[in-house]
């Protein structure tokens, strides 16, 4: 089984907070780095992080992902976007718009010879973005 790991460079809490209401994500398990079970190597993290989020897993639909803060390390998601298969039209405009808030289309819901329904865009983390729905 591969799950995308995502780290949002501290921004990890507004990004679950955003997919919670974007595509419904559910929060499955979280822990900041201040409730770690065993004490992080010296210098590894900038004493701001200690509320941050070590940890995260979220379900959508029947998938997983996992999501951090990181170490501090800047955003990139370059090179790949993740892909969200919706049952119908209706449900691929309310998340593609939901998704879309602050971010970018790059192309906008439109039909195509694989899916009644399909489009591209980058959320305001920068993270790219595919909805289809199910032919």
């Amino acid at each position: 089984m591969v799950e995308p790991y995502l780290f949002f460079g501290g921004r990890c809490e507004e990004a679950l907070e955003f997919y919670k209401g974007a595509i419904g994500a559910k929060v499955l398990y979280l822990i900041r780095y201040k409730e770690s079970p065993e004490k992080l190597p010296v210098g590894m993290l900038a004493p701001e992080y200690e509320d941050k989020v070590m940890h995260s897993t979220i379900s959508v639909g029947g998938s997983q992902f996992m999501m951090s803060d990181g170490c501090g390390e800047k955003l990139n998601f370059a090179g790949f976007s993740l892909s969200l298969a919706v049952p119908d039209k209706a449900v691929a405009e309310k998340v593609f718009a939901a998704l879309a808030v602050g971010g970018a289309v790059k192309m906008p819901l439109t039909k195509t010879f694989w899916s009644p329904c399909f489009g591209m865009l980058t959320d305001k983390f920068g993270m790219g973005w595919m909805i289809s729905v199910e032919a």
